[in-house]
This record gives structure tokens, C-alpha cells and sequence, in this order.
């Protein structure tokens, strides 16, 4: 019984541990979504004839617009996506989570129960 209870705990741990990686991985991503969601709307404010640079390492880069558009269209489609799969990763976890925590409270109980009635016995 004792070794099933480290068991489960372990793997209760482990499980702790990757959603709070993943929930780290979320906040991650929102912190893009919204700077890139602010990149866009900072398109719309500029004018036609406005440059556009990209920074690439410690060089600004002039950009065409069309091609930067794009380029911010499609960060925002594939953040979306990552976060749609981190988010069913949370789920997930959170879920397999609930299941091991009620196996180590269903150990832990049934160890404390062996242990009253060994106590008793004496």
C-alpha cells in the first residue's frame, strides 16, 4: 500500500508540475496574441505612405506593408492555434490531475485506516 501511495504521489507531482508549465506557456502566449494584435491595429492607424521597419537582430530592416501585414496576420493565426492546444492541454491535465489527487486520498485513507487498526490490535 505504501508503494502504490508514493506512486500516485509522484505522479500526482509530475502532473503539478506540467500544468504549471503549461500554464506558464499560456500566459506566454497571451502576452503575444496581444502584442501582435496591437501591431495590427497600429496598421490600421498608419497611413499609405507610412514605412514600416522589422528589427532583425540590431539592424531595422524596411518592410513592404502588404508583407508585413501578412506577416502579422499569420503570427496571430498560429498564436491562436498554440493557444487552442495549450488550452486543451490544461484541460487535460487538470483533469488527469483530479484523478491522481483522489487516488493518493483514497491511499492516504486506506494507509490511515491500517494504521488505526494495527494500533488497535496492540
Amino acid at each position: 500500500m505504501e508503494q502504490q501511495l508514493e506512486a500516485a504521489s509522484l505522479a500526482f507531482q509530475k502532473l503539478q508540475k506540467d500544468l504549471t508549465k503549461a500554464v506558464e506557456t499560456r500566459q506566454r502566449l497571451d502576452s503575444q496574441l496581444q502584442e501582435n494584435e496591437l501591431v495590427e491595429k497600429e496598421f490600421q492607424s498608419l497611413g499609405e505612405d507610412a514605412n514600416i521597419y522589422k528589427l532583425i537582430g540590431p539592424v531595422l530592416v524596411k518592410q513592404e506593408r502588404e508583407e508585413a501585414k501578412t506577416n502579422v496576420e499569420n503570427r496571430l493565426r498560429l498564436i491562436r492555434e498554440e493557444i487552442a492546444r495549450v488550452e486543451k492541454q490544461l484541460t487535460d491535465l487538470t483533469e488527469k490531475s483530479k484523478q491522481k489527487q483522489g487516488e493518493v486520498s483514497v491511499y492516504l485513507r486506506s494507509t490511515d485506516t491500517e494504521k488505526t487498526e494495527m494500533y488497535a490490535l496492540h
